[in-house]
């Protein structure tokens, strides 16, 4: 039976502003979705990654302390879950690996994250 290719449900949140993460959690929650996880550091993210049972996932590119999420759209990357870049500022602070994937741009607004997801 071939497996039919549905929206994502399961949501993994990484974002290291913990209102933004709220907010974000708040907007997944009206659109039907569940949250998968919310981390704020890319160790605590690959952990969960690991941990499986993860549709789709949304990254802020910047995380605290100077870290990028990269590892984490890699680790996502090797097993096929598709995932949103969340940032602020302009498309050279995503890995050029990475530059096709789907933006959501700060301020976040419902139908944005909706239309992010959407396009996975």
């Amino acid at each position: 039976m071939a497996m039919l290719m549905t929206e994502p449900v399961q949501i993994l949140i990484v974002e290291d502003e913990p209102l933004i993460a709220m907010m974000l959690e708040d907007f997944l929650d009206v659109l039907d979705k569940q949250v998968a996880g919310t981390v704020d550091s890319v160790d605590d993210a690959l952990a969960r990654v690991a941990q499986g049972g993860i549709d789709a996932a949304i990254l802020d590119v910047n995380l605290r302390g100077g870290q990028k999420s990269t590892p984490v759209a890699e680790a996502l990357a090797e097993r096929g879950v598709p995932f949103v870049f969340a940032t602020g500022g302009a498309d050279d602070a995503v890995d050029e690996r990475f530059r096709d994937r789907p933006r959501l741009q700060k301020p976040f607004t419902m139908d944005g994250v909706a239309k992010a997801l959407g396009s996975l």
